[in-house]
């Protein structure tokens, strides 16, 4: 029966050539073979000796160091005191098979991806071993410059995986696994703030667009702090919780206080119990909400709904909010005693566009996440990479985010081209090559206008916090320039 294409190594001029020095017969014995470093770590298993010096040969011309072992209890030793990158291994043995190190190795490194090379290859056995987690198969002998570029990919994404790992462990060591990305001198402000405020008592006032990573500030805040870091961290989105629900979920309630409270709530603040109490979108309050909020930071006591009784709190404040609250105070939206209580540190993340010199660290990491998660190996094109910090990016990192998962995921080949770039791109690209310079300020302030409308796919809320004025202002212009 014919092995499929995707499975059955192919024969090369390889197999006709003349044979190899065979190795003494010491040298036979006693494997482990290594040469080449530069490209990984191989270990190759085979009961042939011969067989594990011809592919340790070919492997160590193209850079490789290649230890060789000729049983899977040799292989299994070498694992202890060896981090190799990939497994080569026969799968048929005289006493222990290919099979059983691969399960070992799936069961203690499960990051090493292993290849199997045999002489018996069948159906039965490429199905078992690709649907167990096998990286590739191929029947002897292979196709040498097949197999050489199937396992430049499966040592690369063991460095993938361990470089993913290595971030992960040093986003768990060094922040609680909250990383701010970045370098630019607009991040690197927060990031200093972030530092000098970890341990204070003080409230701080997060303020930026949404989608710029407020939270994640917030947690920093709370992962950095020696104090309070391992106390809870609860945050409470106060544009997502009904406004007649809001009050029960900040101070909790007794059993009996309304109908539908068979037992006792206890609230955020009692929740945080030494730890960081997050008010996300803090300016969505009630006035009547604001008042009480106040009287919490003052005292530092919350009664329950349906209760007298005044109960300490030990907490830190950290609100956010993407409105100017200043303006809202103005308004008469947002309580100036209280504005001043939560804005005691104030800490301004930038939006995408003011940290534009940021994309490349935050799409290639990204990248990475998202290609271990999709089990892929792609690469972004420099053009694609270039489009991506021309963009003008409204829904700000978040949005960047999205985008780069939705490139890993629908790519077809092992590179991201501007093809795969979503229709926005290159209708920002046109529009943006339609610009004259022979057009009036008015045209120019109306195409701006009509572009920032488009992205925002016509909310004009949004697109007036986009270009930084007034929804009044905003709705103004529309009129003077007559937009409709």
């Amino acid at each position: 029966m014919r092995m499929p294409d995707d499975i059955r190594g192919i024969e090369n001029e390889a197999a006709g050539s003349a044979p190899l020095p065979v190795a003494d017969k010491t040298r036979q014995a006693d494997l482990p073979f290594a040469a080449g470093c530069g490209k990984g770590k191989v270990l190759v298993v085979d009961d042939e000796p011969n067989a594990v010096r011809v592919l340790s040969a070919i492997l160590a011309e193209e850079g490789y160091r290649v230890v060789g072992s000729s049983t899977v209890e040799r292989a299994i030793q070498e694992l202890g005191h060896e981090d190799v990158d990939t497994i080569i291994t026969d799968l048929k043995m005289p006493e222990r098979g290919g099979l059983e190190l691969f399960e070992f190795v799936t069961e203690r490194h499960p990051d090493i991806p292993v290849i199997f090379l045999t002489a018996f290859g069948t159906v039965d056995s490429a199905v078992t071993a690709m649907t167990q987690g096998a990286f590739h198969y191929f029947v002897k002998p292979p196709d040498y410059l097949k197999l050489k570029g199937v396992l430049a990919r499966a040592v690369e994404q063991r460095w993938l995986k361990r470089e993913l790992a290595s971030l992960k462990r040093q986003l768990t060591e060094g922040n609680g696994g909250y990383r701010i990305i970045g370098s630019t001198e607009e991040i690197s402000r927060v990031l200093e703030t972030v530092a000098a405020v970890k341990d204070s008592a003080s409230s701080v006032l997060i303020q930026g667009s949404t989608g710029t990573g407020k939270e994640l500030v917030a947690r920093a805040l709370h992962t950095q702090s020696e104090a309070r870091r391992e106390k809870p961290f609860v945050a409470v989105n106060c544009a997502a919780i009904p406004k007649e629900l809001m009050e029960s979920e900040l101070f909790g309630y007794e059993k009996g206080a309304f109908t539908g409270a068979v037992t006792r709530r206890t609230g955020r603040f009692e929740e945080a119990a030494g730890g960081i109490v997050f008010l996300d979108e803090v300016g969505e309050l009630e006035l009547s909400l604001q008042a009480k909020l106040l009287r919490v930071l003052q005292e530092r006591e919350v009664e329950r709904l349906g209760s007298n009784k005044r109960i300490k709190v030990d907490f830190r404040l950290v609100s956010s909010t993407n409105r100017d609250l200043r303006k809202e105070v103005q308004a008469g939206n947002f309580r100036e005693d209280l504005f001043y209580r939560i804005n005691v540190i104030e800490i301004r993340v930038p939006t995408l566009q003011e940290r534009r010199d940021d994309i490349p660290l935050m799409v290639a990491e990204f990248t990475h996440e998202f290609c271990i998660r999709e089990k892929k190996m792609v690469s972004v094109a420099p053009e694609v990479m270039r489009a991506l910090q021309r963009y003008e990016w409204p829904g700000n990192v978040r949005q960047l985010r999205n985008v780069v998962e939705r490139l890993v995921v629908l790519a077809k080949g092992d590179r991201i081209t501007l093809r795969d770039l979503p229709d926005e791109f290159t209708a920002c690209k046109r529009q943006r090559s339609a610009v004259s310079p022979m057009k009036t300020l008015r045209d120019l302030e109306a195409q701006a206008v009509r572009e920032t409308l488009q992205v925002c796919t016509g909310n004009k809320s949004k697109a007036a916090r986009v270009l930084g004025i007034s929804r009044k202002a905003f709705y103004r212009r529309l009129r003077e320039l007559g937009i409709g």
